[in-house]
């Protein structure tokens, strides 16, 4: 992307133009729907100091549907360090610190490419004069619109690739029987991968998470472990700290398995790595590779129940197919980048993916010869 405007000075309109490398016209947006509140009743322009062309990126020249969170606000994790640091923290298996800052965030739902989200930390900002003021409750009522909205685009794709068949229960619970019925879970993933990316960092992910999955018996759940944590802070003090070891014997306490937490970490640390490579394939293929990875480790070897032989061992050999594209995903980018910490940073991320895919090899034939 080259650069752009978004123009919300009509309150209830938001519309913008953005102009993508090796196209002469810009695309046009005319959403339903108004910019968080720093950006509410003004006009933002931005440029792309170091634009890329963006092969998988190829929008209609009109985009018209609602808007989704647009803001210059959005908090994103920047790592910083020069190649001695990076060299030392790596030496001592230590991450680079993090500096939090703003970047611009574009997101809204066309009724022609669904979903598209732009996000950088890079661009050059400026924000015109207000027309308009959106107060408090007026952002809070947009935030819920938009949380409405990412909900019905996520469960209209869901449904349009529901099967219509009947149940698949049959007595073969191998491998092979297990992977048929993985393939009908794979657009959940995808879902949850996305909604995953979108609310990484957010300190409410796990609510507006599944909210917008449809996932409304967990969002109860929530609610009423959050009236139990209050009741057990009550009795933690009327103990006066003789009830310390209550998670333990009430099973309260849950430990993820060790390998999806270090799925779990790689997959920030990419996400990390990539944001200013967004669009490219590489980029968005070692992302969406490493997610995989977590959210089907978590499932597979996580929770209080031990899964059925046959689906650990199926999603195990899952696993090792979207580590391997990981790894060949992050070589390539290691390739082609041309700042050196970054290419090192890489390289390193790299290098633990091999590790955890020797770990999950080593795993699953120790299974396979129960």
């Amino acid at each position: 992307m080259v650069c752009g405007e978004i123009d919300n000075t009509v309150a209830g309109r938001t519309v913008g133009w953005i102009w993508l490398l090796g196209r002469g016209d810009p695309v046009e947006l005319a959403l339903d729907g108004d910019c968080w509140r720093d950006l509410a009743g003004a006009r933002l322009s931005f440029r792309n100091p170091r634009p890329t062309a963006q092969p998988g990126l190829a929008l209609a020249d009109q985009q018209v549907g609602l808007v989704g969170d647009i803001t210059a606000s959005r908090k994103c994790r920047v790592r910083r360090g020069t190649i001695d640091e990076f060299a030392t923290a790596h030496a001592l298996d230590e991450d680079l610190p993090v500096v939090w800052g703003n970047s611009l965030y574009l997101e809204w739902f066309s009724d022609s490419d669904g979903r598209v989200v732009i996000e950088s930390g890079d661009f050059e900002l400026k924000v015109g004069e207000r027309t308009w003021e959106m107060d408090g409750d007026a952002e809070q009522a947009q935030k819920l619109a938009n949380l409405q909205a990412m909900r019905d685009f996520l469960q209209g794709r869901i449904a349009r690739h529901r099967t219509t068949g009947g149940s698949r229960g049959r007595e073969a619970d191998d491998e092979f029987a297990w992977e048929q019925r993985l393939r009908e879970s794979d657009r959940l993933t995808e879902a949850y991968r996305e909604v995953l990316e979108k609310y990484l960092g957010d300190p409410d992910a796990e609510r507006k998470g599944a909210f917008v999955m449809g996932w409304d018996g967990l969002l109860e759940a929530m609610a009423e472990e959050v009236d139990r944590d209050e009741e057990s802070d009550e009795s933690w003090r009327a103990d006066d700290g003789e009830g310390e070891s209550w998670k333990e014997e009430d099973g309260g306490c849950f430990e993820p398995h060790p390998f999806q937490v270090e799925a779990q970490e790689l997959a920030l640390r990419a996400y990390d790595l990539v944001r200013e490579h967004r669009g490219l394939p590489a980029a968005e293929q070692l992302s969406s590779s490493l997610m995989q990875v977590s959210g089907k480790l978590a499932g597979a070897l996580g929770g209080e129940f031990e899964m059925e032989k046959g689906y650990v061992l199926a999603i195990l050999k899952r696993c090792l197919g979207w580590l391997n594209e990981a790894i060949a995903a992050c070589s390539e980018l290691a390739r082609g980048e041309e700042d050196h910490d970054h290419q090192r940073a890489l390289e390193a991320l790299r290098d633990e993916v091999f590790m955890l895919r020797e770990q999950l090899t080593n795993f699953r034939r120790d299974l396979l010869e129960e």
